[in-house]
């Protein structure tokens, strides 16, 4: 058995930057300890910190006293009540547990953990259903962390701070801003931004090299509601692929190099893309691909088994792939075919649509018939954006209904949850019928 450090930083250096202000890996470690000392005897810790400077001290806590961390895709009371009813040795953590901890020095050196420690159960976002449980040890986690340091070293280096509008307790916020700063020896941001300005702000008064981890409806939210944006020194993307022109736009207002991460939670990353270069993704080096007559399936790597991806792929040459979009996706109506994908990405080319996702209707059987869409497109009628389809898409997939809305129901990463889309669905069919 071999033991992994918690992190790669010198103890004097920057950990993270929380509310202003730096702290040092020496603190860091010293406020691991004061909770690793006040956690309960619990195989399980639900860490529902938003904060992500306390997140990490939270799950570095965990790890030392040899604890499982749970980390829900939402905050529903009903989804972590579950939780606790399936995994009954458990306690809740969040950010009010950060009060009156006990004083205690923090360790003379960098603590280490069994690689073979379960260090997480992640959970997928619930997209295609009800949420599926991922575990994940101490070593898959640093293994992940390590390859995309190795992929992103010419533009990653210790010390560059990361800001980040992604969840900790996501996959792809787990492994790009947790993992990544703990093995890289990068500074943590604490907060998560929200809003544009927000984002800027916070960009604006962290000292450069600094990074952005983001997602295709933050990026979106960010250049259509800002002047003049920051420069960076990385941008990265993830949870959906990112159309072309908005990754150049990105590019050239942040003046820096944006990349995309393809992964899921079941493997982690998997492969990356500068998008403007080119539209074929490149596997991590420890990574094979095959395919059968039931899909495409992916092996070594950080993931522990042999894994059927979800999605419709076109292997190339060298670990390149072009991806088309999930499995589940592909449409097939009158003999004719496309991906939800590709018809999300003609809708939100419109111009005046902010947001918008084409669905397969809950109560479809068998053979797709008709498609749904939900838009959002302030100052556009429903004859608007379907005149601006018609010349964009086959008449076959027009959306049948297609429903103006105020907001889609997106989650933290920005995705749809089958569950609130239906949910949705129900209540707009509900006020028309």
């Amino acid at each position: 058995m071999v033991d992994l450090p918690l992190a790669r930083h010198d103890l004097s250096a920057t950990f993270a930057y929380c509310r202003g202000r730096a702290v040092s890996s020496t603190e860091f470690l010293r406020d691991v300890a004061r909770l690793a000392a006040a956690l309960p005897e619990r195989r399980y810790v639900i860490n529902m910190c938003s904060d992500r400077y306390r997140f990490t001290v939270g799950f570095a806590a965990a790890l030392l006293r040899r604890q499982t961390t749970l980390m829900p895709p939402n905050r529903t009371a009903d989804f972590i009540e579950r939780l606790e009813r399936r995994y009954v040795d458990i306690q809740r953590l969040d950010d009010d547990a950060f009060g009156a901890l006990p004083a205690l020095w923090s360790q003379d050196a960098m603590p280490v953990v069994p690689e073979n420690h379960l260090a997480a159960i992640l959970f997928t976002s619930g997209s295609t259903g009800e949420p599926q449980a991922h575990p994940k040890s101490w070593g898959m986690l640093v293994a992940a962390a390590r390859a995309e340091l190795e992929r992103f070293g010419a533009l990653v280096a210790a010390g560059m701070t990361l800001v980040a509008t992604v969840p900790p307790q996501h996959m792809y916020g787990l492994e790009s801003t947790v993992l990544m700063a703990l093995q890289g020896a990068l500074v943590l941001h604490a907060g998560r931004p929200f809003f544009p300005a927000d984002i800027c702000a916070e960009l604006d008064v962290l000292p450069r090299p600094r990074g952005l981890v983001t997602t295709p409806v933050h990026l979106r939210a960010l250049l259509e509601g800002s002047g003049e944006l920051p420069p960076l020194d990385f941008l990265l993307c993830a949870t959906a692929p990112l159309s072309p022109h908005v990754a150049a736009e990105a590019e050239a207002r942040f003046r820096a190099p944006l990349h995309e991460i393809y992964g899921c939670t079941e493997a982690g990353q998997i492969a990356t893309r500068r998008t403007v270069a080119t539209l074929e993704w490149q596997m991590y080096r420890q990574f094979r691909m095959r395919q059968d007559e039931k899909g495409t399936w992916v092996n070594s790597g950080h993931a522990t088994a042999e894994l059927l991806l979800g999605d419709v792929i076109e292997l190339g040459e060298a670990g390149r792939f072009l991806l088309y979009g999930r499995t589940g996706d592909l449409v097939n109506i009158a003999g004719k075919r496309t991906s939800l994908a590709n018809l999300n990405y003609h809708l939100n080319s419109i111009a005046g649509v902010r947001d918008g996702a084409f669905v397969i209707p809950a109560d479809s059987q068998g053979a797709v018939t008709r498609l749904a869409a939900f838009v959002v497109a302030p100052g556009c009628s429903d004859e608007d954006i379907l005149a601006a389809l018609r010349k964009r898409i086959d008449a076959a997939f027009l959306p049948r209904p297609l429903h103006l809305v105020d907001a889609l129901p997106r989650n933290d990463v920005g995705k749809l949850p089958r569950l609130a889309i239906d949910d949705l669905s129900e209540r707009l069919t509900a006020k028309t019928g």
